[in-house]
């Protein structure tokens, strides 16, 4: 099974003139959609990995004549996981300064890392792009509806990571998760950050998976943890930055008895938010299937509004009388409100809302009527 990635805007993701930068987390595709987008160009290209030490050594040294002459005859410069090369963003800004002809592409699993290095030299001199685990959007285009039919309980369960999405086998399906897990959440995360806790962290994580969809307390995961809250909003971000999980703010304007102040997060894949919590078994044999729901339909639309370019703030919305709506996207000087609900029997409408809102709508999205939601 193959993914081709990025249908909507792939004609224009690679510029000259610009360091066209990929981020995303690791065996998200990130390598292979450059070498698809790159496949028919011909040239000279170079291929690096950020952690050679003969190009860390090139690059980090700041030898412009030397970058320039080891660099000038190639058509394309790729550098894949520059994050790990200390003075890339540097490096980066004097290629394309002095190659304005050349193709130049860096990808980085760690955004924070990469992205601390990259933005004040490529302040206007970059072109950036985030690449999710696969969208239904790309599945869609790629081989139908009727796949995502047929398949939509692996994709709650096991997420859509290109290769779980290539393995027939339900084992295998798992093992590969979970050693993705400790890979990415704990290797990466700690390596980078210098956090020596292991523990910490994820029970951290843990705590937000059971709480996909319901405001989260700083303080609350503090006391419960053990840990101060400048420790817990610490933790939020850098597995916010290293792709492991999505916050979102309450939306508030009119009314006194709006949440102003809490937090959501969602796991950017349910095969990771399931490897966390330990739990494959299937959507009947569960009780959290709501939130296997949600936190999908989240992910996935985000994924389209990065990939199509829908431009929109997203929040969630509740009273303290318990009153909610899942997501409130503000776009076009208008807010539309969405509930996710698993089955397709019918809800009530939150009008409360709609009445502090007359601008406004609100759609209930099940198992039956989401695909234009997220296609």
């Amino acid at each position: 099974m193959w993914v081709h990635r990025f249908h909507e805007n792939s004609d224009n993701f690679l510029q000259k003139g610009k360091v066209n930068m990929i981020y995303g987390p690791r065996r998200a595709g990130k390598s292979a959609l450059i070498e698809q987008l790159l496949a028919s160009r011909k040239g000279n290209i170079y291929r690096g990995v950020g952690d050679d030490m003969r190009l860390q050594l090139l690059i980090n040294a700041l030898d412009k004549a030397k970058i320039l002459t080891m660099f000038n005859d190639y058509d394309v410069i790729f550098i894949d996981e520059a994050q790990q090369i200390r003075e890339i963003g540097w490096g980066l800004k004097l290629l394309v300064d002095n190659l304005p002809n050349t193709l130049i592409i860096a990808t980085g699993s760690s955004s924070f890392k990469l992205s601390s290095k990259v933005g004040e030299p490529l302040t206007g001199r970059s072109n950036t792009n985030i690449l999710f685990p696969v969208s239904l959007l790309e599945l869609s285009k790629e081989y139908g509806k009727m796949y995502l039919y047929e398949n939509l309980e692996n994709f709650l369960i096991y997420g859509t990571y290109p290769e779980v999405l290539t393995i027939n086998s339900r084992a295998k399906k798992i093992d590969y998760l979970i050693q993705l897990m400790n890979s990415y959440l704990f290797k990466d995360v700690l390596e980078l950050e210098n956090i020596k806790n292991s523990n910490q962290l994820f029970n951290l994580l843990k705590m937000i998976a059971f709480q996909i969809g319901k405001d989260v307390s700083h303080n609350e995961l503090s006391n419960s943890l053990d840990i101060s809250k400048h420790t817990v909003r610490r933790y939020l971000e850098i597995l916010e930055k290293a792709f492991v999980i999505k916050r979102v703010g309450p939306y508030s304007r009119n009314l006194r008895k709006e949440i102003s102040k809490s937090q959501r997060y969602y796991f950017l894949d349910n095969g990771i938010l399931n490897a966390v919590i330990n739990n494959f078994n299937h959507i009947d044999q569960r009780n959290d299937i709501g939130i296997l729901w949600e936190n999908f339909m989240f992910m996935e639309r985000l994924k389209k509004q990065h990939y199509k370019k829908v431009y929109s703030n997203n929040y969630f919305w509740r009273t303290y009388d318990q009153k909610e709506v899942d997501l409130v996207e503000e776009r076009e000087g208008k807010l539309f409100g969405y509930e996710f609900k698993w089955s397709p029997k019918k809800y009530k409408i939150q009008k409360t809302f709609l009445e502090a809102y007359p601008n406004s709508s609100i759609e209930v999205i099940n198992n039956e009527n989401y695909f234009d939601f997220v296609l």
